[in-house]
């Protein structure tokens, strides 16, 4: 039933309709299960661990500020930040819920590699703050790599294409016209982003999920993960990943692949969007 409803919205619906009802069903899928993130205890878990020099954190692709948000419980203790949103609808519930947040400054705008470093520095961001929100579901990658050039935050919870496994290694190309139509088409893979951080000298701490945390090398005691045990541990072998995820169903076949064929499997997938992506 659930196929055939999708199959006839498909039909009737315009193209960007369609992609945005999507997209607001996942959403929506995830807050059911989660509420606020069931990433928090994990976050408060590892902040814990680290020396803090602030409590200061920046959430890039804020949404309205509740429902998945990786920041709100440290905002409702007091600390400062920055959240960033450009959707209009979901500005405006975030604007009027974090007035209760006087200490987090609000940004309405699109996060591009080009302008990420002067946002945050245009709201006092420190250098080495605390806790780092990504999720912008496009160009990820390259937003991460200005980011991690300029600022050195203590945790960093970033969201990874789940699909990837690896060792492949994806990423959106940066088109500033690009917009997440709701599909498998958006992000960088869990070895494309180790990749980057490494270079900077961070260590993953654990996958949850499609959620990468990552910290300095300097500054975690925990064990090191490889990207294929993060992937392994985190998403490929949960009982639950397909209850989770049930439009990743089209793509399970990949797990049983070898290297060679998961990439030909995943260039047929993202067919449409040729030139716009790297997998190597």
């Amino acid at each position: 039933m659930q196929a055939a409803l999708k199959k006839l919205f498909r039909a009737v619906l315009p193209r960007p309709l369609f992609d945005r009802a999507k997209m607001l069903q996942r959403r929506v899928h995830f807050s059911r299960q989660t509420g606020f993130s069931d990433e928090e205890p994990l976050i408060a878990r590892h902040l814990e661990a680290l020396p803090l020099k602030n409590r200061f954190a920046v959430d890039i692709a804020a949404q309205d500020g509740i429902g998945g948000s990786q920041t709100l419980a440290l905002y409702k203790r007091d600390w400062q930040g920055i959240a960033v949103e450009y959707d209009p609808e979901m500005f405006v519930i975030l604007s009027a819920f974090y007035r209760a947040f006087p200490e987090v400054s609000l940004v309405r705008g699109k996060v591009t590699p080009d302008n990420v470093v002067d946002m945050l520095r245009g709201c006092g961001c420190p250098r080495e703050f605390a806790f780092l929100s990504l999720d912008i579901d496009s160009y990820d990658h390259f937003v991460l790599e200005r980011i991690l050039d300029a600022y050195r935050p203590s945790l960093m919870c970033v969201e990874i294409n789940e699909i990837i496994p690896p060792p492949l290694r994806f990423t959106v190309k940066y088109d500033p016209d690009f917009r997440w139509e709701g599909n498998h088409f958006q992000g960088q893979s869990i070895a494309q982003c180790h990749a980057l951080c490494d270079v900077h000298q961070y260590d993953i701490l654990e996958l949850h999920y499609n959620n990468l945390l990552l910290a300095p090398r300097e500054l975690h005691r925990s064990r090191a993960l490889s990207p294929m045990e993060a992937y392994d541990e985190g998403y490929r072998n949960r009982t639950d990943r397909k209850t989770k995820f049930p439009w990743n169903a089209d793509v399970e076949p990949v797990h049983q692949m070898s290297r060679d064929d998961a990439m030909a499997f995943l260039n047929g997938k993202f067919a449409r969007y040729a030139g716009k992506y790297v997998l190597e």
